[in-house]
């Protein structure tokens, strides 16, 4: 397991001002995932768009802070295999990762990046390799979770979009349930249902959506927005920040 003291992106909202009003979003976020699965709590959660560019990796890592806030221990695993994001929002190293402990017979604690954010742990994605949905739908990434699971108490993935590539849909298989990231103003209606459309056929376990950069009418304001995705009646609330 590496110890990495790194930078952190200022992106991450919830770690550079965790009084402001981005950060109880994601508190908001955090405590609606607890009452979905409050009969069988949410260990491994994926974390999804329709399409590339509607800031999943963000809204990944901001959620992963926030839980590792409670005393939670999480691990943040960067699963898309394609554009990965995440080693760039904590400066980490990406030259090896998930990919190459799917790919070899690294230990997984060789890959493990340890952070200066208490219960947080973080798997980059590696290098890019050639067939990242057969890796992905691999016995030797179900085998991998099934592994890390007991360490920890919340595992994030960090999914590629689920329109451009069958990646998420594979995924889905080895997680509790899926977030569907999208940005209002830039993503179609169309995708969204897509996207929707695709995840449950493969049955996969929707747990809600994000909404993300919401603009205010004559401000310069964004929001975050959650809604649960089964059995709660009612949408979450919207919160704010700067633009």
């Amino acid at each position: 397991m590496r110890d990495t003291q790194q930078l952190i992106s200022n992106n991450l909202m919830v770690m550079d001002d965790p009084k402001s009003v981005v950060s109880e979003a994601f508190r908001l976020l955090r405590t609606n995932l607890q009452f979905v699965g409050v009969d069988k709590p949410l260990k491994k959660i994926s974390v999804t768009s329709s399409n590339p560019g509607e800031g999943k990796s963000t809204v990944t890592a901001n959620l992963a802070i926030s839980i590792a806030s409670t005393g939670s221990k999480v691990l943040l695993i960067d699963a898309d295999l394609r554009k990965p994001q995440i080693n760039k929002l904590f400066f980490l190293e990406n030259y090896k990762g998930l990919s190459s402990l799917l790919a070899g017979d690294l230990p997984v604690d060789s890959v493990i990046n340890e952070t200066s954010i208490e219960n947080l742990h973080i798997i980059t994605s590696g290098p890019i390799p050639p067939n990242p949905a057969e890796i992905l739908g691999s016995t030797k990434m179900k085998q991998f979770l099934e592994k890390v699971s007991p360490m920890y108490d919340v595992i994030l993935l960090d999914s590629p979009p689920v329109n451009t590539v069958a990646d998420t849909s594979i995924l889905s298989f080895n997680v509790d349930g899926v977030i569907l990231v999208v940005e209002v103003g830039s993503t179609a209606r169309e995708a969204c249902i897509l996207a929707k459309e695709q995840l449950e056929k493969v049955n996969a376990r929707i747990l809600g959506v994000v909404l993300n950069k919401v603009k205010q009418s004559g401000g310069g304001y964004y929001y975050y927005y959650y809604y649960y995705g089964e059995g709660s009646g009612k949408p979450g609330r919207k919160r704010k920040r700067r633009g």
